[in-house]
């Protein structure tokens, strides 16, 4: 039943039917018809609280879409990834980024052994490098303390560690700062590097494979950096550390042993923060802080686990998300977090979201016909209002908002933070209520202006709210998202753990390469266009 045409399932039937009388409802007749609707439609669980009553929903249709999700075999689905069944099928791996933060004292087995003691050894090792670097005791070659670290990688084992570096950074041990380089552009890595200095720098090179492309070449630049400060290549070691699946090719490259931190294949990037990968983090915010957010993580998972779905944060999320794509036509979704500790957040979740569920073919490799997973987008608040909002309120596009916000400051400062929430309150009120005609012909409005001063309103958005952004906190949203997305991809009945979109681009760039660089044999093989450019690059390049 879990894998048959999702389209044809009496159940998504249901859902179509039901969503053409919705359409006809306006958020304003929902709210009117229900004084306690804003209650009715909220949930709270785990310090969180969602509240999605301006969505377009009612009782009837939460129930069909709780019953799409039975009829999809949800149940089960979780009960396998969190078995440890190898449920991402097309690379025959466990999906396991939950047995980095899992704190039962359970077995976790993994081909006939338990990954539950190498994954607390790493934990012990990065805690004891976190606490050499934090109390000044990792030296560099000349003796210094190394109080810089550069942290190479790219995709989640960027984006993780940089939004969570960011969204901690209150947290932090402000005499060591942390810096993230992951473009394969040498601007990036040059302007890291021009105000550091060799002595004091540590680089952290995070790759799986410990080949990825613009890491590994950023690597090279950072240790070509150090070269021309240090004058042996033994000086190096001190200066490196290294997170990968593959520790041999780490030592190859110079890393001491004791410096190199493994994780997994049965680890996607994007699911890695929890990991070794989260060094970084750790090593800014301490081992106690770090592990708040691995339990708060923890806590998420046990209320995704366990909880009915009526009241199961991720479920729900997830559901309104298919509610809006499928069924209202919504092809973005946008993340605006009115705290700006978390202006990484929207980015970390972009691949969290896309190169999860960015997938057009089910789980037997047939073509879909209906729409999978978004275009996610977004930036913190106020910002946002100041950029793309306007689209938001009176464009032709639909666009679902998550609206996330805190009910203290970390930094309070006269009415600022009441001012920051007065802003978010008021923009999901504006989205779904809007203002008509007959409003502002009340206000004196002229009429001439009318047409330009009207909101339609009727725009969805949930609003997702915490007492205060702490390390628990972060750990909770990351889980909630991360497993919002697998329960869309269960839905729609695609994989959501391989990402091989990203592969083709990749080999291709390798065909190209030996041709920017004078190789003629290769131009057969490129079209006219690819070849013009390639031509334009070879004569302008040397100016």
């Amino acid at each position: 039943m879990g894998r048959q045409n999702r389209k044809k399932m009496p159940e998504w039937q249901a859902l179509g039917k039901h969503a053409v009388k919705m359409k006809k409802l306006h958020l304003r007749d929902l709210f009117a018809a229900d004084p306690e609707r804003g209650s009715r439609f909220a949930v709270e669980a785990e310090g969180i609280r969602l509240d999605y009553s301006k969505h377009p929903v009612t009782a009837e249709t939460m129930e069909l879409l709780i019953g799409l999700a039975r009829a999809c075999g949800l149940d089960n689905e979780i009960e396998r990834m969190f078995a440890a069944e190898k449920i991402n099928e097309t690379e025959n791996r466990p999906v396991l980024h939950w047995a980095l933060r899992d704190f039962s004292g359970r077995a976790v087995q993994v081909d006939g052994s338990d990954v539950m003691p190498t994954i607390r050894r790493v934990r012990e090792r990065m805690a004891v490098a976190a606490e050499r670097i934090r109390s000044g005791c990792w030296l560099g070659h000349g003796g210094q303390p190394l109080t810089h670290v550069v942290n190479l990688g790219i995709g989640g084992s960027d984006l993780g560690p940089q939004m969570a570096y960011q969204a901690l950074r209150f947290y932090s041990q402000r005499n060591l700062h942390f810096h993230f380089v992951s473009n394969l552009d040498p601007g990036h890595l040059a302007e890291t590097l021009r105000p550091l200095s060799a002595e004091n720098t540590l680089f952290i090179i995070a790759s799986k494979t410990f080949t990825t492309q613009e890491t590994m070449a950023n690597a090279a630049g950072a240790r070509a950096w150090l070269l021309q400060h240090f004058s042996q290549e033994t000086a190096l070691s001190r200066h490196f550390a290294a997170v990968t699946a593959n520790p041999r090719a780490a030592a190859a490259f110079g890393v001491a042993t004791e410096n190199i931190f493994e994780f997994w294949e049965w680890v996607g990037g994007r699911y890695s923060l929890a990991s070794a990968v989260g060094l970084p983090v750790l090593m800014a915010v301490g081992p106690e802080r770090f592990t708040e957010m691995l339990r708060g993580y923890w806590a998420m998972d046990n209320h995704f686990c366990s909880s009915p779905w009526e009241k199961n944060l991720p479920v729900l999320l997830a559901l309104l998300g298919v509610w809006q794509i499928n069924f209202h036509d919504a092809p973005t979704h946008v993340v605006l977090p009115y705290d700006q500790y978390l202006r990484r957040f929207p980015a970390y979740l972009q691949q969290l979201d896309m190169e999860s569920n960015g997938k057009r073919v089910n789980r037997e490799g047939r073509s879909v016909d209906y729409a999978t997973g978004p275009v996610l987008w977004g930036e913190p608040g106020t910002n946002g209002q100041h950029a793309f909002f306007q689209l938001l309120h009176q464009g032709v596009h639909r666009a679902p908002c998550d609206f996330i916000g805190f009910c203290r400051s970390l930094n309070p400062y006269k009415d600022h933070h009441e001012r920051l929430l007065a802003n978010m309150f008021a923009q999901s009120q504006a989205l779904a209520f809007g203002r008509t005609q007959e409003e502002l012909a009340a206000e004196n409005v002229s009429e001439a202006l009318l047409p330009f001063r009207e909101f339609p309103g009727n725009r969805p958005s949930n609003t997702i709210m915490a007492e205060e952004l702490t390390p628990d906190v972060l750990g909770k949203l990351i889980a909630l998202y991360e497993h919002k997305v697998f329960v869309q991809g269960v839905i729609w009945n695609i994989f959501s753990f391989d990402q091989w979109g990203v592969e083709l681009g990749k080999s291709l760039a390798k065909k190209i390469l030996p041709r920017l660089a004078g190789d003629t044999e290769t131009e057969s093989s490129q079209d006219s266009s690819t070849r013009a450019l390639i031509e334009y690059f070879k004569k302008h390049s040397s100016k």
